[in-house]
């Protein structure tokens, strides 16, 4: 990835990644775009679409374990929770010297401060779920799921 990850650039790409509209059809195929690209390269990962209270798409490749399903839940409680992407909220944590983990506040077991989940936000800022990857990289999961919801935002 050739772009440094910094608030300020992962604050952009959550402004400039919004929808008019979303529904199941949307979540089933921006999912499958992700997985699609994921086949290609081969990517040991899970690929989860969460939206209106419920998971709408789900997929696991060859080499991802049971544990990304629950990578994904605590990175989508994440952005559900603080209403950014887990990247951001990492980063964030990072930059005041306090991981998510040490905060007395956040239980752990239900959220983590890891990349791979988005935010799928409408244009008007409304957050109505989440698109979450597991298995690489923090960073890798993060570019995969903003590579998938920018190869169908032009859909729209």
């Amino acid at each position: 990835m050739s772009q440094v990850l910094t608030l300020e650039y992962l604050l952009a790409q959550e402004a400039e990644h919004r929808f008019e509209t979303l529904d199941f059809d949307a979540a089933w195929t921006i999912g499958g775009l992700i997985r699609d690209r994921a086949a290609q390269i081969s990517a040991p990962v899970a690929i989860e679409v969460y939206a209106f209270g419920q998971v709408l798409f789900v997929s696991a490749l060859p080499g991802s374990t049971a544990d990304n399903l629950e990578w994904m839940r605590r990175k989508r409680n994440t952005v559900l929770r603080l209403g950014h992407s887990s990247m951001f909220a990492g980063l964030n944590y990072e930059t005041s010297g306090q991981r998510m983990e040490q905060q007395n506040y956040i239980d752990h077991r239900e959220y983590t401060d890891h990349g791979g989940s988005f935010p799928l936000l409408l244009k008007n800022g409304a957050i109505i779920g989440a698109v979450s990857v597991s298995g690489l990289p923090s960073h890798e999961d993060h570019a995969l799921v903003v590579w998938g919801i920018s190869q169908y935002l032009p859909r729209q």
